[in-house]
């Protein structure tokens, strides 16, 4: 079997299947173990897919640029946006990550809402000029461009200071094995400073995040107090996550 076959048939069957294992690949392929961790190698370089021990997962989608991101699941990330904003209540103490799901999430706010939120997205930021009765307390640091948020030592300190009732977290991954997952270290060290300093941390989970994997973990998905998931998801997927001990919202 050629190289590019067998390359071919990885991506199929981790559309398929949601997973490959090395030495499952290899025995029915009746190649090396080595042969197929070099075809996931290459894959991995390509941003195909997520290497982990044994085998592989299939990489987030949510880790392509800002704008392509804008334009995945568009339907769906406004649903789960107006589906979030209806969790939340007057008085509380909300902080907000970035991403463009959680962008859905403030537009959706009423604007009679009155609430404090805690971010360190200008853009989140600025689409809360808006909402006349939100308090904006914003978290500054070195904007990383792909997710447009602070990062850095100083506003993840700065993060720990604070005690928020519900984080609504963004991920580019979300997997039983693997945990809630995104795609670079320092981003990752911010948003579980945002997690530590939450009574409950929310994901919104658009169709793309489910069941991929990006380098750098968050937190496990059992740290998670719940989720918001497109009403359309099926029976099984949403049985999972409670089946995780997940409270989980349809939106």
């Amino acid at each position: 079997m050629l190289t590019v076959q067998r390359k071919q048939l990885i991506l199929e069957r981790l559309g398929s299947q949601g997973q490959v294992s090395v030495a499952d690949l290899a025995r029915e392929w009746g190649v090396s173990e080595d042969t197929v961790r070099r075809d996931l190698r290459d894959l991995a370089a390509e941003g195909r897919v997520q290497r982990v021990h044994g085998g592989a997962l299939p990489a987030s989608a949510a880790l392509g640029t800002y704008e392509h991101r804008e334009r995945l699941s568009t339907e769906v990330k406004e649903r789960l946006g107006r589906a979030a904003a209806n969790l939340i209540r007057d008085g509380q103490i909300i902080a907000i990550d970035g991403g463009t799901t959680n962008l859905q999430l403030v537009r959706a706010l009423p604007r009679d809402r009155r609430i404090t939120v805690v971010t360190h997205s200008p853009l989140i930021a600025a689409e809360l000029r808006e909402k006349p009765l939100v308090e904006v307390l914003m978290m500054g640091g070195r904007i990383f461009r792909h997710s447009q948020v602070a990062v850095g030592t100083e506003t993840a300190e700065a993060i720990g200071r604070l005690r928020t009732d519900v984080f609504f977290l963004g991920a580019t991954g979300i997997h039983p094995d693997t945990g809630v997952t995104t795609g670079d270290w320092e981003e990752a060290a911010v948003k579980r400073a945002f997690c530590r300093g939450a009574a409950e941390t929310i994901l919104l989970v658009s169709p793309e995040k489910w069941g991929a994997a990006s380098p750098y973990q968050i937190i496990g998905v059992r740290d998670l107090s719940g989720v918001v998931i497109d009403a359309q998801t099926p029976a099984a997927e949403v049985q999972t996550y409670r089946d995780l001990g997940l409270d989980v919202t349809l939106g």
